[in-house]
């Protein structure tokens, strides 16, 4: 039976989420029931996309993504594939009217990682934030208010300022692996060597800005979204203001995280907070 491998499907989504991001996982366990699996989908599809251009060094990655991408234009045309995570892709994607640009968009970025190791200008930063993050973001505000067109549009801009902090808190945590094991630097003008306070500093200033953008939009979220994503945003706070105490030199030399108690901590703050309606 059809059912019977789409279960499966959606089975192997929420695997590669919680195999790869245990704190996205985390929070995406605080979304209702009835948009959880859909979030899963979503992050099977890009993490896989991601992987490809990230991981697999060892292969022709160039000649893998062009497959993958075949693959997904086929997925999303014949509502079926037999990649478990493109059919659970397709089923979200056409379940709440994602629109194809926001793929295209996605992809796009993603193939950027295949040849640039920097972004020089604004203008070149801009295009890759919006199609690694921005797009990423609305495809799961698609979810969270169920393809309602007018509530998507109305919360649109915030949805994005949130997927770019999202994105931005990676870059400047990952800035160590990105610069040594990918030759690769994401803010403009900026590599590892020359991170000193001062563009430290400029960079957290603008991921705040984006945080609280962001955070506008999370307060007028459906109740079936609202914890879930609310949980994401204290977690990636946390982990800013972690960046933004870390001495730029040993932010180059080490990967900063957050524990697990204490991100435990922080769910068991953000439901209080959301249970007194106190955000």
């Amino acid at each position: 039976m059809k059912s019977i491998f789409d279960n499966v499907s959606y089975s192997c989504s929420k695997l590669v989420t919680e195999s790869y991001s245990t704190s996205f996982a985390l929070a995406t366990k605080m979304l209702d029931i009835s948009i959880r699996g859909h979030i899963y989908n979503i992050y099977g599809f890009v993490r896989f996309a991601d992987e490809i251009v990230d991981t697999f060094h060892d292969y022709e990655k160039e000649k893998l993504f062009d497959k993958f991408e075949k693959d997904l234009e086929a997925a999303v045309s014949d509502k079926i594939s037999l990649n478990p995570i493109l059919n659970s892709f397709q089923h979200t994607y056409h379940s709440f009217g994602i629109p194809w640009h926001l793929v295209s968009a996605f992809m796009k970025s993603m193939r950027m990682d295949l040849t640039k190791t920097g972004y020089h200008t604004e203008e070149e930063y801009r295009e890759y934030i919006y199609g690694s993050a921005d797009v990423v973001g609305l495809m799961c505000l698609k979810v969270f208010v169920k393809g309602e067109e007018k509530r998507y549009e109305d919360l649109k801009e915030t949805a994005m300022a949130l997927g770019s902090a999202f994105q931005k808190v990676n870059f400047l945590r990952d800035l160590k692996a990105d610069f040594e094991h990918l030759n690769r630097t994401y803010f403009p003008n900026t590599n590892l060597s020359e991170l000193d306070e001062a563009s430290k500093q400029k960079i957290i200033n603008e991921i705040k800005n984006d945080f609280h953008l962001g955070y506008s939009g999370i307060v007028q979220l459906p109740q079936e979204a609202k914890f879930g994503v609310y949980t994401a945003y204290k977690y990636y706070y946390k982990l800013l203001k972690k960046l933004e105490n870390t001495p730029s030199l040993e932010i180059k030399n080490a990967r900063i995280r957050v524990p697990n108690y204490q991100k435990f901590g922080l769910l068991a703050k953000s439901y209080v907070n959301y249970k007194l309606n106190l955000f």
